[in-house]
């Protein structure tokens, strides 16, 4: 089995979002707003230069996508996803060109490794309404920009209800916008405590008792550091996400209109400037990333990671030693009595608006994600499915010794803000909250309301 991880976000998912401030569409989108017109369905307002700048890169690739195959009536879908090695995805498609009796062919296309090469990629061929992207494999961050810009389409009906059937119910929060369902999860992915059993016999409960732990280690002089990603990006996000969740608040209010944060948002900043000024902080951690922590892990110089379930495998191959002792837990939590709600990560599958064969592409992205081709998935792209029923399967629990402790977490986990100004949230957050060991509580949530204000005004700019 090989597993990938799509960084957190994801095993591209990664990169530092300080080149978005860079890229004249990205800021033109997030200050301006590339929204519909009323009463001009699916036609953003002020693409029109935008399709121009978008024609000529994008042509190669728009005349390559042609509508059918040559010398065929047979309607050709483009499913535009993350790069994947394993082949599980082309096994998919290749399968479900099959099952469709001739009717359709599923061309599997793969977009830039990292996410936000990914995201300008298809919001500058949205945005030029290109008619040759028809089903897209979005990050769960997306669905809410996208449907609020009318570029992809409501899942409806009989295909609506196929979709949520069986799914696991926090990720298909990542598909709703406004209480309307516009992707289908196809799978997903989430962090777990991973701890050496030589070091640990017993894995932390909370937060504080994990601090506590690797003090002690310290002191005896025996590798003690608490790997997680302190980067300037969205994994930093993500883990103060989880942290005011686990704390029983939020980043945004339920409506996703104004900021929430309060207390729990005070009580997750403190923990990870505790953490960055304890001796369980690596020296490292203003700069590191999911793979930065795997490889320290690796390295022996660690007792505590909180990564995702890629690292499992990682540790097999490169010190099968270590690896005797590698053992996983649930995620640590805030309170004793609170469990844990560790922030998911995933794709989902959307349809594209422009699409010239709509019914079929949301046909083709049920097959795509269905309990075979997310089993391929799970067992050899590493990718945790979004099927509940799957977690029972056989093949796929010994694969995934961890399964059950997935699970749980997934069913008790948190999403990360549902508005379409989320780029801009992510970035307020991880900007003010780096380097973690210069976090001050109190002001530095201030500074993040008063950011997240803005930018749900559109009135912020990225920093």
């Amino acid at each position: 089995m090989v597993f990938s991880v799509r960084r957190e976000g994801s095993a591209a998912r990664s990169e530092s979002r300080a080149t978005v401030r860079k890229r004249g569409v990205e800021r033109v989108h997030a200050r301006c707003g590339c929204r519909p017109v009323s009463g001009q369905k699916g036609r953003p307002r002020g693409t029109r230069w935008l399709r121009a700048f978008a024609v000529l890169p994008l042509l190669a690739s728009v005349l390559a996508a042609c509508g059918s195959d040559e010398g065929s009536d047979r309607p050709i879908l483009n499913w535009y996803n993350f790069p994947d090695d394993s082949g599980a995805l082309q096994k998919a498609a290749d399968r479900c060109t099959q099952a469709s009796g001739g009717r359709y062919r599923i061309s599997y296309n793969k977009l830039p490794r990292a996410a936000d090469g990914q995201r300008q990629q298809l919001v500058r061929r949205l945005a030029a309404e290109d008619d040759s992207l028809d089903i897209l494999g979005l990050d769960v961050t997306w669905a809410a920009e996208f449907a609020e810009a009318r570029w992809i389409r409501e899942w409806t009906g009989a295909a609506k209800q196929q979709a949520v059937e069986g799914t696991l119910r926090v990720p298909l929060q990542t598909s709703t916008w406004k209480g309307k369902l516009y992707a289908v999860p196809y799978n997903t992915n989430t962090q777990l405590l991973w701890y050496r059993k030589d070091l640990v016999p017993t894995p932390p409960r909370t937060w504080a008792e994990m601090l506590d732990m690797a003090g002690a280690l310290a002191r005896q002089g025996k590798p003690h550091f608490v790997e997680i990603q302190g980067a300037q990006y969205e994994g930093l996000t993500v883990w103060f996400n989880t942290l005011i969740n686990s704390a029983g608040g939020s980043i945004l209010n339920a409506s996703a209109t104004e900021p929430s944060l309060g207390p729990p948002a005070a009580r997750a900043a403190g923990i990870m400037r505790d953490l960055a000024k304890s001796p369980a902080a690596d020296p490292s951690l203003p700069n590191q990333m999911e793979d930065q922590n795997r490889l320290a892990m690796e390295s022996g110089v660690a007792a505590f990671e909180l990564n995702y379930p890629f690292v499992y495998p990682s540790m097999k191959a490169n010190n099968p030693a270590l690896f005797k002792n590698f053992r996983w837990a649930p995620y640590p939590r805030v309170d004793a009595n609170r469990p844990a709600r560790p922030t998911i990560g995933g794709i989902d599958l959307a349809v594209s608006a422009y699409s010239r064969h709509p019914d079929l592409a949301f046909e083709a992205a049920l097959c795509l994600r269905n309990r075979e081709n997310q089993l391929t998935a799970a067992l050899e792209g590493g990718l945790p499915p979004t099927l509940r029923a799957l977690y029972d399967e056989p093949a796929f629990m010994k694969e995934y010794p961890f399964s059950r402790e997935v699970l749980a977490a997934l069913e008790s986990a948190s999403v990360r803000p549902l508005t379409p100004a989320y780029q801009n949230v992510s970035i307020a957050v991880s900007h003010t909250l780096s380097p973690p060991s210069g976090i001050k509580p109190e002001s530095s949530i201030d500074t993040i309301r008063e950011q997240i204000d803005a930018a749900l005004r559109s009135e912020g700019v990225i920093p």
